[in-house]
């Protein structure tokens, strides 16, 4: 499969080293160009190219950069990515440590993930926000494997989200559906599923501890 990574930081990066490793076409990117990912592409055998190049032809592209970058991103960045194209966003608001106030989720009441896709004009599907990146490499189990982890994917497109849970289950881990977008809350930041490394029982009762009301340290 072509799958498009933009930002390379730790969740990138190690998705970029697991996915070229199965065996996948992947592109990655970040806001410095390519020649800042020559050793990661050298290592990994994928493709550094600059960002506006990174969906080309991907069925499945993954949005892993800060929130507050997510607006910055060039317009146009999916048009000529596969038709029926899955965007996975990981972004977690920060915003007292790294993102700034946002309006839309402060004032408007949305997920992060429903600001993201208003913002880039796709759907996108939420996944990998409370993962450990070290865990992509280390912790990948067969399925059935009694300590197989799970991570929750919340969406509205149910196509694309059945992608990306049959890429999860490739990449080694379980998958819970948490839901609609608009429920993609009982995964954000300081909720009882954010890096929990649990299986699908444990997740889905994390799912339905989460409280929907920010604490004042998640709130710009």
């Amino acid at each position: 499969m072509k799958i498009g990574i933009v930002g390379a930081g730790n969740i990138g990066g190690n998705l970029t080293r697991r996915l070229t490793a199965l065996g996948h076409e992947v592109s990655v990117a970040n806001s410095r160009g390519p020649h800042t990912l020559t050793e990661l592409a050298e290592e990994t055998g994928a493709t550094a190219v600059r960002v506006e190049e990174a969906a080309r032809g991907a069925e499945i592209v993954v949005i892993t950069v800060p929130v507050k970058a997510v607006p910055d991103l060039p317009a146009g960045l999916l048009k000529d990515a596969a038709e029926g194209v899955a965007v996975i966003d990981t972004g977690n608001y920060y915003p007292r440590q790294r993102d700034g106030r946002i309006a839309g989720i402060e004032d408007e009441g949305l997920t992060e993930s429903q600001w993201t896709e208003r913002q880039i004009g796709h759907p996108v599907i939420k996944a990998f926000n409370g993962t450990y990146a070290q865990d992509l490499l280390d912790r990948p189990r067969p399925a059935g494997a009694p300590d197989r982890m799970a991570l929750p994917v919340a969406g509205d497109d149910e196509a694309a989200k059945a992608k990306v849970r049959a890429l999860i289950d490739d990449l080694g881990f379980d998958t819970v559906d948490a839901g609609p977008l608009a429920d993609s809350w009982r995964q954000q930041p300081d909720t009882p599923v954010y890096g929990l490394r649990g299986g699908v029982d444990e997740v889905t009762r994390a799912l339905a501890k989460a409280s929907p009301e920010r604490k004042p340290e998640f709130r710009g």
